[in-house]
């Protein structure tokens, strides 16, 4: 595979490719100034964030590395061997933060917190406190569960973070000390390692590619490779649940637990961008391909079982029980995210917009201080909830807090993940309110998106008398669509899903997109039980959702659409902190009581025709447990 636009920098961002990568886009730089995102960041920033410290510290974190520093009495706090990780991943949050502009609190407190990371490690570079307080030391005896790998690749993440974002070395020097720690441990039998192992829960892979890019130092890279291609060989027992049942590169099916099959698939296709490795890539081809089509629920959320965690069956994608676990809608958007740069294909970052506007957004509140860890698509009327990581009830924090600092890293690196450049021009992948960049040409985006379908691109910089390409993502939920540039009108996007406006350009010039935001109504593959004969309300790329506040009188479940009806789009500014909502026309069933046993011959009557006619008002799902407990629904049954 020949190699693109070495040439070609990179801005700052969670991944960022050499020179020799063979890509064929780069990340571009973007900077999100107004509009949907830039309000849900400004929350993320303002709110989320700050209170990182004061939940560490009450949760036991910080307490944890003081014990480990020597600097404070007491005992480990915490169920988890693997609770360094939410100091890591909220260090790898403040830190994208900080190069957006985060203040001088927020860098005081990743000062202090990095000095704390530094002196809780080791001489020889280790680093777990719950190994080093409560194991007596004990270290690499329990990969399946101990997650020391997991934690290291979250330290080496935000280490990264911190050093691009600050240029300060302090945090990345103990990342790379931790790594030459391992290096010197791990590796195959005859190379004079003393273990040939993999950690239980994928992180450290792709953690240690990265570092790579950032040192040049090719152990790391290699280190890598090692750790990806040692799953599937029986190192854990042989356990799907871990990614060590088949080897990757043999593997026709994404399994087991989401989040560890995700992170693994990020390693890979970061491999293949470094080494050019054509197996590598057409492995995370076609597990793409086998996630998207039989495993992604409606909302981009991902993992049919409570149980594990685990992605289910083909075509098992349960309603009430999905799990959609937070952490795995993030690794998706990471996965995909890689493969859209490696492979310049425009279906990964429809599976992005998808993810980030539904499976991603509903793991926070509106206000940026609860949270959901699992994100299921129906709350039952007369739901009983118990409360804990896997409740369907916001929560402030909890006893396993990898979602909380996961979202509010995303969130704070968001705009790395929006456009790219090559060198025929910039990709726009996400519509916001602001600034894409690359080393030659600057557009200037403003948005109401995706409340309204409009998006207006000026030229703000580009090389004079030199043409370049403009493409634009044309998202395949759109059926419609309209580009107006320089007196010309496109309606009809290349086959792969981008739109190319290739021209000289000059300063000034405007491009106009507009998306028809048409609400619509979406059938499952018959294939999926849960839902046969329902639909779901989706409109431009938002997913809705009814919920019981909205409709007094009765619960959800006896509610039936009537799709022969049409939908009506009506924006509340008063709702939610301003939504459009989708209108819809349904019944309430009326379900005679079958008395002590709910069921009846299949000849009998199941519901008496007709009902209570009731308007619906379907929200969109990503603000839905904003409000008062109750139900929900995704799917609508229409008989």
């Amino acid at each position: 595979m020949p190699r693109t636009h070495s040439a070609l920098p990179s801005p700052a961002g969670p991944v960022r490719p050499t020179p020799d990568a063979r890509t064929a886009l780069r990340p571009a730089a973007v900077t999100v100034d107004g509009g949907f995102w830039h309000d849900r960041r400004a929350t993320n920033a303002r709110v989320s964030l700050p209170q990182g410290p004061d939940l560490l510290e009450s949760a036991g974190n910080l307490h944890n590395l003081r014990l480990a520093a020597g600097t404070a009495e007491g005992v480990f706090q915490g169920a988890y061997p693997f609770v360094d990780t939410d100091v890591y991943k909220w260090l790898e949050a403040a830190s994208w933060q900080l190069a957006d502009g985060g203040g001088e609190l927020l860098a005081a407190d990743v000062d202090r917190i990095v000095a704390l990371v530094a002196d809780a490690q080791q001489p020889d570079g280790y680093l777990n406190t719950w190994f080093q307080l409560v194991k007596g030391g004990e270290r690499y005896q329990d990969l399946r569960w101990g997650h020391e790998l997991y934690c290291a690749g979250h330290l080496i993440q935000a280490a990264v973070a911190h050093h691009r974002s600050t240029g300060r070395p302090e945090l990345l020097d103990a990342a790379r000390r931790f790594a030459d720690h391992i290096d010197s441990v791990f590796g195959l039998p005859g190379s004079g390692r003393p273990v040939d192992g993999i950690d239980g829960h994928p992180e450290v892979e792709t953690a240690l590619v990265e570092l790579y890019r950032e040192t040049g130092e090719r152990r790391y890279l290699d280190l890598a490779g090692y750790f990806v291609d040692r799953h599937g060989h029986g190192l854990l027992g042989g356990d799907a649940y871990c990614q060590d049942r088949v080897p990757l590169r043999a593997a026709t099916d994404v399994e087991g637990h989401a989040v560890r099959q995700l992170y693994l698939l990020a390693a890979a296709a970061d491999l293949a961008a470094e080494t050019g490795d054509a197996e590598l890539r057409a492995a995370g081809e076609r597990l793409w391909h086998a996630l998207t089509a039989t495993k992604t629920h409606l909302t981009g959320g991902l993992g049919a079982h409570h149980d594990q965690e685990e992605f289910g069956d083909p075509y098992e994608l349960p309603n009430e029980r999905a799990y959609c676990e937070t952490c795995a809608a993030i690794a998706s958007v990471q996965w995909s995210w890689r493969m859209a740069l490696l492979t310049g294909e425009a279906r990964y970052s429809d599976l992005i917009e998808r993810t980030l506007y539904n499976g991603f957004l509903a793991g926070v509140s509106l206000d940026g201080e609860r949270w959901l860890y699992v994100n299921p698509l129906q709350v039952r009327d007369g739901h009983t909830d118990t409360g804990g990581d896997q409740s369907a009830r916001r929560t402030r924090w909890f006893r396993c807090a990898c979602c909380p600092p996961n979202v509010m890293r995303l969130l704070a690196s968001l705009p790395h993940y929006l456009a790219s450049g090559d060198e025929q021009g910039l990709q726009i992948h996400q519509f916001v309110t602001g600034r894409y960049a690359t080393d030659r040409v600057r557009v200037r985006a403003e948005t109401d998106y995706p409340w309204h379908g409009t998006i207006a691109f000026t030229v703000e910089e580009t090389p004079s008398g030199e043409p370049w390409t403009l493409s634009l993502r044309i998202p395949e939920w759109c059926r419609e669509f309209r580009v107006r540039c320089g007196g010309e009108t496109y309606d009809s996007p290349a086959d792969d899903g981008w739109l190319r406006l290739s021209r000289t350009w000059t300063p000034g010039d405007l491009v106009v997109l507009e998306l028809a935001l048409e609400p619509r109504l979406t059938a499952a593959d018959p294939r999926v039980d849960a839902v046969r004969g329902c639909v779901a309300i989706e409109r431009g790329p938002l997913v809705h959702c009814l919920e019981q506040v909205d409709h007094p009188g009765g619960g959800l479940d006896d509610i039936v659409l009537d799709p022969s009806r049409p939908l009506a789009v009506k924006h509340r500014p008063d709702l939610l902190g301003g939504v459009t909502t989708v209108v819809a026309a349904g019944r309430r069933r009326r379900i005679p009581d079958r008395g002590w046993w709910p069921y009846a011959p299949a000849t009998g009557p199941a519901a008496e025709p007709g009902g209570e006619p009731v308007e619906l008002t379907a929200i969109p799902y990503h603000v839905w447990a904003n409000r008062e407990d109750g139900s929900m629904r995704v799917w609508l049954p229409t008989s």
